[in-house]
């Protein structure tokens, strides 16, 4: 009787384990993560998975393509270049190229967030050109003040645009130093992984205004003479001219970064400085402001002290980077001209030396980099 009550109990437990085991392997199948209750079967809980592991860093690009041509003399598909934006779709998702044939296009262009993906493409900086010329205390249709922003000639508040072979001119007069009201803006980015090659940017006071986002300049001109490249972008400038036309004094790049931890800045690549002076480089307009010049040319038009810190009583020497890596030139040696602005190593400097400083390498083709 006890040998037979032994085997009783002994069965008892080991059906009872097996059954136990049996649930819990299950309940397994059922929800991967077995502390979630909520996954209803096994295979839409594996297809959610799967899927979000395959396309959780996967980006969704423009398909298709749309051609549109622009024709002062008429033999294109529209006369204006802001006509030929207005014709893109909103919310567009298409590759859409604006070849603009040779001419001079007297008008105000606005490619608004809403249409991505646009090229305006001419055929030489030369001999295709945009241009306008309205200058900060000019009056809008408001009667108020356009002020700096809105006196470009093209603004682009549309991501993944870029421009190849053209020119954009504000051709409002220079100002002397110190007037008001005397900003007059060619070209204004406000969007983000923009690319610019061949390209021609005009004016005097705030030529380019590199507002806000990653952007890209090859082999491009940019002419002005006070702050004529100017904004909170984080941009890389490489293989460019940058010719000054100040009579009095002027200054390249007034970079805006506000705070230690704000990943933008200004890194001059390559590029060649000329024209007439004196000229500071960079100036502080924002408290925490980055410009880096490397490998760049200076002709002989640095002011002494070569920088400049805005206002004189914000301590921005104290806070904003300012580098140089084996510049070059008669004015190089003014470059360096304070102890803030400073002369970097390989390790400093090697982030500013190529296209992954605006993370480049996702929306760059190599061949344009």
């Amino acid at each position: 009787m006890a040998l037979r009550n032994y085997i009783y109990t002994f069965l008892f437990f080991f059906c009872f384990i097996s059954l136990h085991a049996t649930h819990l392997v299950e309940a397994a199948i059922v929800s991967p993560n077995y502390n979630n209750l909520h996954s209803s079967s096994v295979s839409s809980s594996t297809s959610k998975n799967s899927t979000s592991k395959k396309h959780h860093h996967k980006w969704i690009g423009p398909s298709g393509h749309l051609f549109i041509t622009v024709d002062a003399d008429g033999f294109g598909d529209f006369l204006s270049v802001q006509d030929a934006v207005d014709s893109v779709p909103v919310n567009n998702t298409k590759n859409v190229l604006i070849r603009i044939k040779a001419g001079c296009y007297i008008e105000k262009v606005v490619v608004p967030e809403s249409k991505p993906y646009i090229t305006l493409k001419g055929e030489g900086r030369d001999i295709t050109v945009i241009e306008w010329h309205d200058r900060a205390s000019d009056r809008g249709r408001d009667g108020m003040q356009l002020r700096t922003y809105h006196t470009a000639s093209v603004t682009v508040f549309a991501n993944y645009f870029s421009a190849r072979n053209i020119s954009f001119k504000n051709t409002a007069p220079a100002p002397m130093p110190g007037m008001q009201g005397r900003q007059a803006v060619a070209f204004r980015i406000s969007g983000d992984k923009a690319f610019f090659s061949g390209c021609g940017f005009y004016g005097a006071q705030d030529t380019l205004c590199d507002d806000a986002g990653r952007h890209y300049f090859k082999e491009c001109y940019i002419e002005g003479s006070i702050d004529f490249i100017f904004g909170n972008g984080r941009s890389m400038y490489k293989d460019c001219e940058l010719h000054s036309i100040a009579t009095r004094f002027g200054s390249i790049a007034a970079q805006g970064r506000k705070l230690p931890d704000e990943n933008t800045g200004f890194a001059f690549l390559n590029c060649k400085v000329t024209g007439s002076g004196p000229l500071y480089v960079g100036r502080a307009m924002g408290q925490y402001s980055r410009i880096v010049f490397s490998y760049t040319y200076f002709d002989d038009v640095v002011a002494h002290g070569g920088w400049d810190d805005w206002d004189h009583v914000s301590n921005k020497n104290k806070t904003a980077f300012f580098g140089v890596y084996k510049c070059w030139g008669p004015g190089a040696a003014a470059v360096r001209g304070v102890s803030w602005a400073r002369e970097l190593d390989y390790d400093t400097a090697h982030k500013f030396l190529a296209k992954s400083f605006v993370n480049g390498r996702h929306w760059i083709d190599p061949s344009d980099a």
